[in-house]
């Protein structure tokens, strides 16, 4: 499955609004053949990577180890994008926000959760959604198109930017993780995701240990063993029920790869073992799918894949027809999956007050614009 209706269905503009080429997101051997076609020597592509992902240039006339004639043919036929920024938002626990604005108007949000001993960005892979959970706002926004590997890997530059890390640092960074668990889901634009990815892993560049990337998918089991034989990155499943029945109501997608056919690829994803292990994200809905037997289910379920579940409170959003579990619950549950052997930590919310966390994400802009309508209607 090379590419999915989705993809096809939600194509990206095939050219950006000034018509150069884009740099970021080419690949090595793309880069290299454009460096060529410039007239000039290979080796020179070298040094371009290395000002694009080592140095963080957005400006050719930075790049000071090329010459003079080589930066203006570069500047003559290319650009070094970034996402341009229509809000940004700092929580008061650290979590900041950003509104992003890409080429054709289009806007996404991504996240940046920092800690004592992580820095994690959470990523965006399409504009909207197209899976309607619904537990999520995101849910609630139409998919509009995939986001192209420049503007993925664009997220985890400008992040970079604000964050002060260029040049690279080997030690020390704040930005120490990737989790692909932003607005849209990753596996219905594997494409470009795997293009992003492989660059942001490629030990000469942003140079992220796969081992330190987490995509996250609510289930699309066709291209779960490609996503892992490809990318090798962590998996995290979007789970949030025990049965069928449940899932199909707050996850449509199961009507489609229903949890039997789910824990089956999960146990088959290559590179899986009890030092390496899935996680299973489980958001806590009161009276849904919180009680003793729920965990007692959910432990039968994993009981033979190596397992981790993230426990996630409920993050209200308005519109939404789900409370919080209260936190006794949650830490009943907890312990009652600890009982059967299973590590189910709970994720402590991050910049709820900024509609930054898990579930939130949906762009401020259609906020904003439905707000702008309705007053207009009143007057």
């Amino acid at each position: 499955m090379s590419r999915s209706a989705h993809a096809l269905a939600f194509a990206p503009p095939e050219a950006a609004a000034d018509s150069k080429r884009d740099l970021i997101g080419l690949s090595r051997d793309a880069l290299t053949d454009a460096v060529v076609r410039l007239g000039e020597p290979k080796f020179r592509a070298k040094q371009l990577w290395h000002w694009l992902y080592h140095q963080g240039a957005t400006d050719f006339a930075a790049m000071t180890t090329l010459s003079k004639g080589f930066r203006a043919k570069l500047a003559e036929h290319f650009r070094i994008s970034r996402p341009g920024v229509a809000r940004h938002q700092v929580s008061e626990d650290g979590t900041q926000k950003w509104l992003l604005r890409f080429d054709d108007g289009n806007e996404a949000e991504m996240v940046f959760i920092p800690e004592e001993d992580r820095g994690t960005l959470c990523v965006s892979s399409q504009v909207g959604c197209t899976l309607t959970c619904r537990f999520c706002h995101t849910g609630t926004q139409r998919l509009v198109r995939n986001l192209l590997a420049a503007e993925i890997l664009g997220q985890i530059l400008l992040a970079r930017d604000f964050l002060g890390e260029w040049p690279s640092p080997k030690e020390g960074r704040r930005l120490t993780n990737i989790v692909m668990m932003g607005m849209g889901e990753p596996l219905y634009n594997f494409e470009e995701v795997s293009k992003a990815l492989k660059l942001a892993m490629d030990p000469d560049g942003v140079a992220l240990s796969r081992r330190r990337i987490t995509l996250s998918t609510s289930g699309v089991v066709p291209m779960m063993a490609r996503c892992g034989e490809e990318l090798g990155v962590n998996l995290a499943v979007s789970l949030h029920a025990t049965n069928d029945e449940l899932r199909d109501e707050i996850v449509p997608l199961n009507r489609k790869y229903p949890i039997a056919e789910l824990l089956q690829a999960c146990r088959d994803y290559p590179g899986v073992h009890n030092a390496r292990r899935i996680t299973f994200e489980y958001v806590m809905l009161k009276d849904v799918n919180d009680s003793d037997v729920h965990a007692d289910e959910l432990a039968r379920l994993l009981r033979d894949i190596p397992a981790k579940v993230n426990l996630i409170p409920f993050n209200p959003w308005p519109g939404t027809v789900y409370e919080c579990s209260d936190w006794n619950r949650i830490e009943t549950f907890s312990d009652r999956l600890y009982h059967h052997g299973l590590s189910a930590p709970v994720r402590r919310p991050r910049g709820r007050d900024i509609a930054a966390a898990c579930g939130q994400l949906k762009s401020a802009s259609e906020r904003l614009r439905k707000s702008e309508r309705e007053a207009a209607a009143v007057a």
